[in-house]
């Protein structure tokens, strides 16, 4: 019951009905417009995060690497970088949603400062889950609209992780140098067998993506897996992104069918630099997940896409999903006003998404 009721209750979740319902009254979606790949990978996905998250693989190389911190910049610089990492392999969510709350943890015991390095682990995050196509749920759909090989896919990705990563490294020099005194270690065990089973269904899911095995075996896997382990966390998958894609499926299926609209939307998409900008500012307002969906059905023009819903998940808390998950973790665990935090994260926010964005046009312009 709990599952059901948190799937009625998602706000983003109750927009993408009504308006797939509405569609519903001009069109009947096509079959053939439900791509069922990017569902299985993404249920793949959901389900191998989780599992992870059981065996608090993250939990325990934070509590281990923060251990050897000394002063609040290499705390930041340690939970920063794991963030970068850790999203690269369980998606910016899982992230921000284990890493965050730990921070603000050990930042409210030891009086450490708060606004700056949580946003940074934020922001962190979002680097990370660009660089690789499960990180974010929609470079799943990318590469599977567009049949990106992970060559292709890297090339892309890679100068997009460099220059963010100088970016964030620049920003890291402004948290205080503070000596801090030794932190405890936790006690936190990892299951050995379950671990190296669930890293056997991800290389499946890795080939899956890719068209190398059919995408619903690892999906299969992982749910075959999670019983196999602890059959409450398939309770913890999230239902919500799954049920999300489906419906902006069903509504653009509908949407293609009409002629204006179809029409109206093809010309905003003439071009490269037009399809990132459309995909950065969209974003900013509906997020980058269904912004990517929405432009993905009206355009040939991977790379632009990849990089402006990648660079267009920094600036607003609606610009990804992770900014509004960093929002609510620092409500429930912070000690600082929610508007200092607010102000100080939407400017480091809207200085990544400028710079970045002046990248993706210089790549665009020169390397396309």
């Amino acid at each position: 019951m709990t599952v059901i009721r948190n799937i009625f209750k998602d706000r983003i979740l109750q927009i993408t009905v009504i308006i797939t319902i509405l569609s519903l009254c001009f069109a009947r979606p096509r079959l053939g417009d439900i791509n069922t790949h990017t569902l299985f990978s993404i249920l793949a996905m959901l389900t191998i995060i989780q599992i992870f998250s059981y065996l608090h693989v993250l939990d325990v190389l934070a509590y281990k690497l923060t251990a050897s911190a000394s002063n609040t910049r290499r705390l930041t610089v340690i939970f920063t970088f794991l963030s970068v990492i850790s999203a690269m392999f369980l998606t910016n969510d899982i992230t921000v949603l284990t890493l965050i709350p730990l921070y603000l943890t050990i930042a409210r015991r030891y009086k450490l400062p708060e606004i700056l390095p949580v946003t940074l682990i934020g922001m962190g995050a979002n680097i990370g889950a660009a660089f690789t196509p499960w990180g974010n749920p929609h470079n799943i759909y990318i590469v599977n609209r567009y049949t990106v090989t992970p060559i292709q896919f890297f090339k892309w990705s890679l100068p997009l992780l460099s220059v963010s990563l100088i970016l964030l490294i620049i920003m890291l020099m402004f948290v205080k140098n503070t000596p801090i005194p030794s932190l405890p270690k936790e006690d936190i065990r990892i299951s050995i067998r379950p671990m190296i089973l669930t890293i056997v269904v991800s290389i499946f899911f890795f080939f899956g993506i890719f068209n190398v095995v059919p995408v619903y075996v690892p999906a299969i896997l992982a749910i075959l897996l999670t019983i196999f382990i602890n059959k409450t966390i398939l309770l913890h998958i999230d239902y919500v992104l799954l049920l999300t894609f489906t419906c902006f499926f069903v509504f653009i299926s509908d949407i293609q069918q009409i002629p204006f609209i179809v029409n109206e939307i093809s010309k905003a998409m003439s071009n490269e630099h037009l399809v990132y900008l459309t995909s950065i500012l969209s974003s900013q307002c509906i997020s980058n997940v269904p912004s990517t969906i929405l432009i993905g059905k009206f355009t040939n023009y991977a790379e632009a896409l990849f990089l402006g819903s990648n660079i267009g998940g920094f600036g607003t808390l609606v610009g990804s999903m992770a900014n509004m998950l960093v929002f609510k973790s620092f409500l429930e665990h912070g000690t600082i006003s929610r508007k200092k935090f607010f102000c100080m994260f939407s400017l480091l926010q809207f200085t990544g998404l400028i710079v970045l964005m002046i990248l993706g046009w210089l790549v665009l312009y020169f390397v396309i």
